[in-house]
């Protein structure tokens, strides 16, 4: 069993357990998930409204705190033997063996190419029809791929894999406009003192959002009429070509937004972005919010040209139908990061990701983290990351519940052997189905072994998984389907780890929403050195699916208890990276952090985030709004990290030659205290508020030296 064991490890657990289901239960997948997708049209075995209608009866309240479990038990039914799924998907990082041979075969880092020419041939035979949009990305010894949930097995018993992981879901639980009304152009965001305002001419600004970006927005068009974006890559749409190197989506030349912009421009012409259209073109859209704080007119960098990549993400009002054959994932980010560099074909760029990750270790330590670090070994290239919105952990108000969103994180010390520690994990009931999967992952050192026990709600026993062990697709009387397991050394990092998923029942013929209540996590100590451990909670952004009378079906998340969460380590692992610059959430007009702004550090103890920026009440341009002001105000890390991007595209277009990691370091430097703060960092403000005036002049002065005759 140790060979089976070796080859086994190849694959992270999640893809294991994704790898035991069929074409049926990947397809259910799918309509829930943004890491999975299907070729395959369920409605034909399930339609959505049969899901619901049979999914468990109503929930019943059963104590406070949202702390809630189904009423209804069921007898678990035998599971029947899944067929290998052929028209599933998933998106992956394949991590190759840098240095080794295997023989005649040839399957070392040498073989890459076949490798990657034989997914790409497996993405070309997909069934005629609604089409899985991949693709397959190569770099070092990383491929970034859309694979079949079929080859998962041909791959983990390849010699020359040495790790295959999933991509990560991106968390959409975007700022909604706080007010329109009576807004005017916001006055220049940097107030720098001198006669001569830094414009950002000469550098790029990359913005990777969603909503669409209005290229035709004033605050976009610069002296001569036309728009600043010199490309848009639509990665949901279908109206032009690809961009080079990929095999999906459109590519918007700037050629084809100026002709838009003119033809707008005539009377009675169509607005610009009717004339040459996008996936998405939300009402108030966050991308276009985004780019204006960063490089409009009334922004940051006003001369900067503007490169954008639009995330294909379901679009309201067929939620299930677009997700089933889309991806919203970390190697969607790949791709869009890879795509910018092909634009700025090597002069300075500045991108912002406004968007996150919540899954892995939060230590730089992911495939799209240590992705992005080596491209950003370049000089030249900067990326700001949004350090997250999952900071608040009470109520502020009556009636909110952001909290839901916050309690993310635990962490603790078990003391010695034998010792045990229990965290309550909440599946949310009370008249709501949650048919999405839950997702817990714990991380602790490799000196240690930790037994891990899980107690269902309403249940007195516990499942118990010591090291090296796993229970997958356990099917319980609830109609919970459980999945755990207890990993060591893990391939990127040597920590040891564990993975908890909490499935819905997604057999098409009898579909039951995880059972709600509250998961007893027992951590119990086999053998102890240190004790440490971190765990996180994958994040889901609320979305209503369907309604059945009283039951209102949902993808929600679940939370940490007030008494286990623990109000630290909540920045984004996408912001983990040791190149990206993490940015918080300052409220400037209040001169401290928003509450809702995620906390550091990462789990090794690194110091994230970074910096903070203004990000709350921002006034940046209304996107896809005729007829309604221009402009339009949002809160959030989201707004803040591109005023960050900003600045360092006004330090490239005075120092070229900056590295990422100059650019963090003058940030660092130059950076303002908080009142009543010190120079100290701090796990919500980093080391300070940005100081934009600062940091340009010390980069100015970044090559000076002067002779010195030395003190005695």
């Amino acid at each position: 069993m140790a060979s089976e064991d070796r080859v086994s490890r190849r694959l992270h657990p999640k893809l294991r357990m994704i790898a035991n289901g069929g074409d049926r239960v990947n397809g259910l997948r799918a309509e829930l998930s943004s890491i999975v997708a299907s070729s395959v049209d369920q409605r034909a075995i399930a339609p959505p409204r049969r899901i619901a209608a049979k999914l468990a009866k109503p929930a019943v309240l059963r104590a406070p705190g949202n702390e809630t479990a189904f009423s209804a038990k069921r007898r678990p039914e035998k599971r029947p033997k899944l067929a290998k799924a052929r028209h599933a998907f998933v998106n992956v990082f394949i991590e190759l063996e840098r240095d080794r041979r295997a023989g005649a075969r040839g399957e070392g880092v040498e073989g890459m190419d076949a490798l990657a020419s034989r997914l790409r041939k497996l993405l070309t035979e997909q069934p005629r029809g609604a089409r899985v949009h991949g693709s397959v990305v190569k770099q070092r010894n990383f491929i970034a791929a859309t694979v079949p949930v079929a080859e998962l097995d041909r791959l983990k018993k390849m010699d020359n894999v040495a790790f295959v992981q999933p991509a990560e879901a991106l968390k959409f639980n975007l700022p909604m406009a706080s007010t329109t009304a009576g807004l005017k152009p916001p006055a220049p965001r940097v107030p720098f003192g001198r006669a001569e305002r830094p414009t950002g001419k000469g550098v790029i600004v990359g913005i990777i959002d969603v909503g669409g970006f209005d290229f035709g927005h004033p605050d976009f068009l610069d002296d001569d009429g036309k728009t600043r974006f010199i490309g848009i890559w639509d990665q949901g749409g279908a109206g032009r070509p690809a961009p080079p190197r990929f095999d999906y989506g459109a590519a918007l030349t700037a050629t084809h937004l100026n002709a838009a912009v003119a033809r707008a421009g005539r009377p009675g012409g169509l607005p610009a972005a009717l004339l040459e259209p996008q996936a998405q073109q939300v009402r108030g859209s966050h991308g276009t919010h985004v780019a204006s704080i960063a490089a409009g007119r009334s922004g940051v960098c006003p001369e900067a040209k503007i490169a954008a990549v639009l995330i294909d993400v379901p679009r309201q009002g067929s939620q299930m139908d677009e997700r089933r054959f889309t991806f919203s994932d970390s190697s969607r980010i790949v791709h869009a990061v890879e795509y910018l560099l092909d634009v700025a074909d090597g002069r300075p760029i500045s991108i912002n990701i406004s968007l996150g990750t919540n899954g892995g270790a939060h230590d730089g330590s992911s495939g799209v983290s240590r992705w992005l670090d080596a491209l950003l070994a370049t000089e030249g290239r900067s990326i700001c990351v949004a350090a997250g919105n999952a900071g608040q952990e009470v109520a502020t108000e009556p009636n909110d519940i952001g909290w839901v969103m916050g309690r993310i994180h635990s962490s603790g010390r078990i003391p010695a052997q034998g010792l045990d520690l229990d965290l309550n994990w909440v599946v949310v009931g009370d008249s709501i189905a949650d048919v999405s999967e839950n997702e817990l992952e714990i991380w602790y050192g490799a000196q240690d072994r930790l037994v891990v026990q899980l107690k269902p709600p309403d249940s007195d026993r516990f499942i118990v998984v010591e090291p090296r062990r796993y229970v997958e697709n356990k099917r319980l009387a609830s109609g919970t389907t459980v999945s755990i397991y207890n990993e060591l050394y893990h391939p990127t990092n040597g920590c040891n780890y564990i993975s908890v998923y909490l499935s819905p029942n997604l057999e098409p013929d009898r579909p039951i929403g995880v059972q709600a209540g509250v998961w007893k996590v027992r951590l119990t100590g086999q053998e102890i050195r240190d004790g440490r451990f971190h765990c996180w909670i994958e994040r889901d952004d609320p979305y209503e699916l369907d309604r059945l009378g009283q039951v209102r079906v949902f993808r929600f998340p679940s939370f940490f208890s007030a008494e286990s969460n623990v109000d630290s380590h909540s920045v984004s692992s996408l912001a983990c990276g040791y190149r990206v610059i993490a940015v918080g959430n300052l409220d400037e007009a209040r001169q401290k952090i928003n509450a809702t702004s995620s906390q550091g550090p990462t789990r090794e103890d690194r110091l994230k985030p970074d910096i903070a920026a203004p990000g709350t009440d921002i006034v940046a341009a209304n996107g896809f709004a005729p007829g309604e002001p221009l402009w339009t105000s949002m809160s959030g890390t989201s707004m803040a990290s591109p005023y960050v991007a900003g600045v360092i595209a006004l330090l490239l277009a005075r120092r070229p030659t900056l590295t990422a990691a100059q650019c963090l370091g003058i940030l660092q430097r130059t950076a303002r205290p908080l009142p009543g703060g010190s120079y100290e960092w701090r796990n919500d403000a980093g080391f300070g508020q940005v100081h934009p005036e600062r940091a340009l002049e010390e980069a100015l002065s970044l090559d000076v030296r002067e002779p010195t005759e030395g003190r005695a």
